[in-house]
């Protein structure tokens, strides 16, 4: 059953963090191979406060989501993220195909 990673990107505080975050992020998702669905595409705002964008990374299953998510390579990054901007970010089980 795959999980999806869900980043939500509030504001941003420092882009040259997010800079190297991107970079360092990268270097993660080359080693754990998700699938991107949506990475800051066109967006818009319906409901509640805007945001500025949003990733949604697919991944095979849960464990291997928070795998990922743990990772030396992706903690490394992670630092990155919390100095250069306000996100929200959670992993989500989906749905067995019907």
């Amino acid at each position: 059953m795959p999980a999806y990673f869900v980043a939500i990107r509030e504001a941003t505080i420092d882009p040259e963090q997010l800079k190297i975050y991107s970079e360092k992020a990268d270097q993660s998702t080359a080693i754990h191979h998700p699938k991107p669905l949506a990475l800051y595409g066109h967006l818009r705002n319906t409901d509640g406060d805007p945001v500025e964008g949003a990733v949604i990374l697919e991944f095979p299953t849960f464990a291997l989501a928070e795998a990922w998510y743990d990772s030396p390579e992706y903690q490394a990054a992670v630092v990155h993220r919390f100095r250069g901007a306000k996100y929200r970010t959670f992993i989500i089980q989906g749905v067995e195909d019907q």
